[in-house]
């Protein structure tokens, strides 16, 4: 009896093992593979940027990790890579508009009116990746820089490329913090959901 329950065991094992292992390899790769994508910045000169929200402070003010965003943003149009910045957000939890919020951010740092074009309705990447497909169809705008943090912009660019925009380029603001980590385990899941169901 107790050979037979140490065969079954070990047959138990053996299914679960290597499933898992399996697993944690491929999760390895395509965390590596966000990373790697996320941090090599596309830019060239472009229609507009998208600038996708993120966090409001209490107090009305960008959060930092927006804020990086924005200023991201800022440089390229700046430098001279696009002559629009598209601001996508909604209504987040503190109860502020995050597209209106950054439409102010960048107007207080010398960006014209008509330069900037707000999504209020930029719930999630896949709903700014639409709206952004509108407003480029509406502007006759044919190219576009997709800007947020490094980890999310793999899926930002599947979301965009679902939504009918074709090769979309990419930059990440040079911010970093703790929930990274969080914020990698939840892409991997994230990418596959757009992959499959957006």
């Amino acid at each position: 009896m107790k050979t037979e329950n140490h065969a079954v065991g070990v047959i138990v094992k053996k299914i679960l093992v290597w499933p898992c292992a399996m697993f944690s390899i491929w999760f390895a790769v395509h965390i590596s593979a966000i990373v790697l994508d996320g941090l090599n910045d596309e830019i060239s000169v472009s229609d507009a940027a998208v600038i996708l929200g993120n966090k409001v402070e209490p107090s009305g003010l960008p959060s930092d990790r927006l804020k990086s965003r924005l200023d991201k943003g800022l440089e390229l149009y700046r430098n001279g890579f696009v002559k629009y910045i598209i601001v996508s957000g909604g209504k987040g939890e503190e109860g502020y508009d995050e597209a209106r919020v950054m439409h102010k951010y960048l107007l207080a740092n010398n960006v014209p009116e008509n330069a900037v074009i707000d999504d209020p309705e930029g719930m999630n990447s896949h709903m700014t990746a639409v709206n952004s497909k509108r407003i480029m169809e509406e502007k006759g705008f044919k190219s576009v820089i997709i800007v947020s943090q490094y980890y999310h912009l793999s899926r930002c660019k599947l979301a965009f490329r679902n939504a009918g925009i074709d090769n979309p380029r990419s930059a990440h603001p040079d911010f970093f913090e703790l929930r990274d980590a969080y914020s990698l385990i939840r892409e991997f899941f994230g990418y596959y959901y757009y992959l499959f169901f957006e």
